[in-house]
Order: structure tokens, then sequence, then C-alpha cells
């Protein structure tokens, strides 16, 4: 009853609570897990250098492409959870469930095999060159091996939050978090691991956390509870799952192959030193975007609910309201951004050089910041009422129709400031994009309409009373 009533607040509670209390602990959760991103490269620049960074910069996209997949999984299952919820429809919820885990165990083994197989000539094909490719293999091997770890502990975080409980969902980041920044100095510094130390830590990390979620499914605290049949492959639920959850694939896939791109014309008009400042950029860029796709992971439980759910009115006090706070988060980061980029580079080393070049493109790739939460929503409000057409063309927007050719292209020009030059322009054609559907929809997502007293008028008979 407990589990039920759970899910049945998103359908309930008012909208500002109710983002509020998802959001935030899905925003600490975003902030703690790219914070231990930032201290792995606060380590190995350190400790091992700018190559190292550079070498693993080089492997991330392999690694991109593996988030790329559990979070199409993650993601699509979500949305189809919350409406199934919604619809009062939990045996099917669980059937979703169920044929999602057996997903992710198919991925994991292909994942495992890989790095045994393919991992160097990926790895050259995505730019490694002689002084960097020890450093990529190091660390990549172990989280290739631990794809299943990562996989399901990504996975099933998208899925909880999905039933409403946004409190364990930000505990099933913090948790491998913090194990990470523990277990980093051990293995890289102590142990003298080195690179391949970072990459044992986070796995281990994520091991730990995995055995937590098992338990949180099988002691009953959850709204799901699949049985063995659960697992069984069904090609309908699969399909659904796919197709919702493409957009954040793309998005994924279309990050590994923005990081490639970026690289090969970093290491074309520059060298292995400018991959590493961007390295290094690239971690404070994920630190600042967190918040706002915390605000995102609390806002799309609500919306693909309330869908379900046919509360409109909820739904459109949803959307304003996070766009809102987005934008005002967006504002935040671009005044921090411009006035202290040298600061977030002493972080990571104390080489004047690299504090210098990291700053000037820090300042330039963020002078268009203040549109970048209204980009992050419109996708993910799409992709919760799973409309995947409009979805997937906004995830695309930025990286694969604007970001990638810009990056192609400027370097010719400018050389290395191109690379930078790239990303306030496509965060401008990105915003007018999203500003475009949003404005297409505006009597779903925008406008106020008689429908609305469906849920309003309890308020005021509560008020009267």
């Amino acid at each position: 009853m407990e589990q039920k009533e759970q899910s049945q607040r998103l359908g309930t509670e008012p909208i500002p609570k109710l983002l509020k209390n998802l959001s935030i602990p899905a925003m600490i959760g975003m902030f703690v897990m790219a914070f231990y991103n930032v201290v792995d490269t606060i380590f190995i620049s350190w400790f091992v250098g700018i190559s190292g960074v550079a070498g693993v910069t080089i492997a991330f996209p392999v690694m991109l492409i593996i988030m790329a997949v559990a979070a199409a999984v993650g993601i699509g299952g979500a949305s189809v959870i919350s409406r199934r919820l919604g619809e009062n429809r939990g045996g099917e919820a669980n059937q979703v469930f169920g044929n999602i885990l057996t997903m992710i165990i198919i991925f994991s083994v292909f994942a495992f095999i890989g790095a045994f197989t393919f991992l160097e000539p990926l790895l050259g094909l995505f730019g490694a060159t002689p002084e960097t490719m020890g450093y990529a293999i190091d660390y990549m091997f172990p989280i290739m091996l631990g794809t299943i770890f990562f996989s399901f502990a990504f996975t099933t975080n998208s899925i909880i939050r999905s039933e409403g409980n946004a409190r364990f969902a930000m505990m099933t980041m913090i948790i491998p978090s913090v194990l990470n920044i523990a277990l980093d100095p051990v293995f890289i510094v102590l142990l003298d691991m080195g690179v391949q130390g970072a990459a044992v830590a986070t796995v281990i990390s994520q091991a730990s956390v995995s055995i937590v979620v098992i338990r949180y499914f099988m002691k009953g605290k959850s709204t799901l509870s699949p049985r063995l049949a659960d697992f069984r492959p069904v090609y309908t639920v699969i399909k659904e799952v796919v197709v919702i959850g493409m957009p954040a694939f793309v998005r994924q896939v279309a990050g590994s192959v923005m990081m490639v791109a970026i690289n090969a014309m970093l290491l074309r008009f520059g060298g292995d030193f400018h991959v590493g400042v961007f390295g290094i950029v690239q971690r404070v860029a994920m630190f600042t975007l967190m918040p706002m796709m915390g605000i995102l992971q609390g806002m799309q439980p609500i919306i693909g609910y309330n869908y379900g759910a046919k509360q409109f009115g909820r739904l459109k006090d949803t959307v304003w309201l996070g766009l809102k706070v987005v934008t005002a988060f967006s504002a935040l980061v671009f005044i921090i951004v411009m006035f202290f980029p040298h600061w977030f580079m002493r972080i990571f080393t104390a080489d004047p050089e690299t504090i210098a070049a990291g700053a000037e493109g820090m300042r330039i790739m963020f002078a268009a910041a203040l549109l970048i939460g209204a980009q992050v929503v419109s996708g993910g409000i799409y992709q919760a009422l799973g409309k995947a057409k409009p979805a997937l063309l906004l995830s695309m927007a930025r990286q694969v129709l604007f970001l990638i050719p810009l990056v192609l292209i400027l370097p010719h020009y400018f050389g290395v400031m191109g690379v930078w030059l790239a990303f306030p322009l496509a965060d401008v054609l990105a915003f007018a994009l999203s500003a475009i559907l949003l404005y297409r929809d505006r009597k779903l997502f925008l406008v106020k309409t008689e429908s609305d007293l469906i849920y309003q008028e309890p308020k005021k008979q509560a008020a009267s009373s």
C-alpha cells in the first residue's frame, strides 16, 4: 500500500512541492556523481599528468556508448513504467521492468567479450596516439569488464525515480560516488596503479551499489515486483522501451561522436596537450550541467504519470515551473564561469599554460550558457510523454545537427579556437529549434484551458472548506 501511494503522489501533491521533493534528491545525486568524475580527473592530472588526462579523454567516448545503452533502456523503460502506473496497470509495469533487466544482461555479456577482442582497435579509431593508447586501454579495460554493474545501476536509477522514490534514487548515485572518491587515492596513489586505478575504483563502487539496489527490490520496498516470467523477452515491450529510449541513446552516442570529432580536431590543429585541456574543461562542463539534469529527472516522472492519468493541467504547471528553474540555474552557471574560470582550472593543475588555455576555452564554450537549461528540459519533456520523434530530434539537435558539423568546419578557419566557438553557436541554434517545437505544441505544454479545472476544482473546494 505504501509503495502504491508513493506513485500516486505524482498525481495528487502540489507541483512545486512535488518537483522540489523529486528534483533536489536527483540534483544531489547527479552533483555527487559528477563530482567523482571531477575527482578522478584531479587525481590523474596531479599524479599521472596531462597525458593521462588525454588518454582518459580519448577513452571516454567508449564509456559514453556504454552509458548510451543504459540510458536508452533506463529512461525509455522509466517513461513506459510511469505511464503504466498512471494508468493503474501494475502488472504490465512489472513485465516492462523484467524485460529491461534481460536487455541489460545481454548487453553486458557483449561488452565483456568486447574488452578482450576489439577494445584496442576501437580506441585507435577514436584517436588514441602512441603516447595515449596505454592510458586509454588501462582505463577502459576494467570499465568494460564491469559493464553489468554500470548498466544495472544506471538503468535502475531511472526506474526507481519513475515510481516516485527520489530519495532512494539519490542514494544509488551518492553511494558509489562517495565510495569512488574514497578509493581513488588508494588505487591511484597508494597502490600506484595510475589511470587503471581510477577505473578499478569506479567498477568496485558500481558493484557495491548494485548489491544495494538488488536488496531494495528483493525486500519489496519498490512498487515493482517482477516475477521470473516477466524476464521473458516480449517484442512489443522491448520495442516500446527502445523507441522511447532512442532519443537518450542518440544523445549519448552523439556525445561519443562529438568527443571523437573534438579530439580529432584538437590533435590535428593542436596536440595531446589540447586534448588534455579539453578533458579538464569537459569535466567542469558536466559538473555545471548536473543541477539542470537533476531538475529534468524530477520533472519526468510527474509529466509521465499525469499524462497517463490525463491530468493535463498538472502537466502544464510542471513544464512552466521546470523551465523557470533551469533558466535560473543557467544564468548562475554563466555568471560563475565568466568571472572565475581560472579557479576551476587551478583545482586540476598548477601549470600556468594549462590554466590559461583552459580558462580561455571555458569562457568561449560557456558564452551561450544562458540557453542550455531550456534545451535540456525541452527534449526531456517529449521523452516523458512518450513522443519519440520530437524527443529524438531535440536530442540530436545540439550535438549531431549543429555541434559536430561546426567542430569539423570552424577549426579550419580559427584553429583550436574554432573548437571552442562551436559550442556557443550550437547552443544558440539548438535553443531556437527547442523554442519552435515548444511553441508549436503550446496548447499542450504552456497554455491554460478549461480542462485544467479537472484538478483545480478540488483545490478551490478545499480552500472554501
